[in-house]
């Protein structure tokens, strides 16, 4: 079978959609080594964030046309292309893919991650919710299979976009296997330093936008007199404004916000955590919170939606947006240790169902569904 890849992200998104791309590309070359596997990018970023793993190739736009509208190459050109490599099946990863594959008799596979633009279309300008929904609606009428990455994703397809029930299949996220090996005391330690994290800390890692809440996080702690220090890891957006406004009006010294670290140094961040929160109002995975089960650190997330998947019962769950219950979900696990490693223990049990050699042949299935 040749498969191709939409790998923009993968070569240049350091972030959610990017780590999909990435694992999902090197567990499938490595676990079906005797397919042909093509990844299709508008540019390779200098190999930034990914080096294609061995039994794959990279393909480029070819003309100068392509190269100078990669944009129109990604949505429409590529198609061509695609045919003449002798592509047999298309898996656009991140919610999109080109126009006219069934007419050039190319199955095609869509994973979509979220309708968030759809459910909080405030968090979204106008001109962002069209083009999304522009995107998604063709892929979901077009493509032969549909994969959501959780039921609640996969529901709101149903009701929002009127997708076929009959082409949706529901396939989790997997996260990178880094999570899964506990990091050796010389790797904690330089990570540490690194980073100059404290001694204790509560982690939060996504986005620092509107919806993922952690400014409900620092309201909790200050507002309860929970001192404890909380490290934040992600990109900032304009939310940021009011975090800070919030910090320097309260005076608040215990946040430490670490804006770009290394990939490959997460897992000993969480390790080091005596708790993961993620109070996000919505969310397609959240695949912060498996990462954080495999971790083996006790989670704190929203209640309704997809986290309830995602955490299972290794997951204490709160209303998002709520200080008062966030503040109590933390002392309870900071007082109960019983109860945290109670959390743990479900949590890591939990998250095998989320492990790759269980994800991988669930998607491999998709694609046989489809070129049969």
């Amino acid at each position: 079978m040749h498969i191709a890849f939409d790998a923009k992200r993968a070569f240049l998104n350091n972030t959610g959609l990017g780590n999909y791309s990435r694992t999902m590309i090197n567990a499938l070359s490595r676990t079906y080594p005797v397919n042909s596997y093509s990844l299709y990018t508008p540019s390779k970023g200098e190999n930034r964030y990914y080096s294609a793993p061995a039994g794959t190739d990279v393909r480029l736009p070819g003309t100068f046309l392509h190269k100078r509208f990669n944009g129109w190459w990604r949505t429409t050109g590529i198609t061509a292309q695609l045919k003449k490599d002798g592509v047999e099946l298309y898996h656009g990863l991140s919610n999109e893919i080109p126009s006219g594959l069934r007419k050039r008799k190319i199955s095609s596979v869509v994973t979509i991650h979220d309708l968030i633009f759809m459910r909080l279309p405030e968090f979204y300008p106008a001109a962002d919710r069209a083009i999304y929904r522009k995107k998604t609606r063709h892929a979901v009428d077009n493509a032969d299979r549909i994969i959501a990455v959780s039921r609640q994703t996969g529901d709101d397809l149903i009701e929002l976009l009127g997708a076929d029930p009959d082409r949706v299949r529901v396939v989790g996220q997997g996260c990178n296997p880094w999570f899964y090996e506990q990091a050796g005391a010389e790797t904690l330690e330089h990570t540490r330093k690194k980073y100059d994290l404290p001694g204790q800390y509560l982690l939060y890692v996504g986005t620092i936008e509107e919806r993922k809440n952690l400014l409900t996080i620092i309201r909790a702690l200050h507002e309860h007199g929970i001192d404890i220090p909380l490290v934040a890891v992600g990109r900032k957006t304009g939310y940021f404004s009011k975090i800070r406004e919030y910090m320097d009006k309260n005076d608040l010294k215990n946040i430490h916000l670490l804006h770009e670290i290394e990939n490959h140094d997460l897992p000993a961040i969480y390790q080091q955590a005596s708790i993961f929160i993620y109070p996000s109002s919505y969310e397609g995975f959240g695949i912060p919170v498996l990462e954080a089960l495999n971790s083996g650190i006790p989670v704190i997330t929203s209640k309704g939606g997809c986290l309830e998947e995602t955490a299972g019962d290794g997951g204490l769950l709160v209303e998002p947006g709520n200080p008062d219950q966030l503040a109590e979900a933390i002392r309870q696990i900071l007082d109960d240790s019983s109860f945290a490693d109670l959390l743990v223990k479900q949590g890591k049990q939990h998250a095998l169902k989320f492990r790759l050699e269980n994800i991988i042949p669930e998607l491999y299935n998709v694609y046989n569904e489809c070129l049969s």
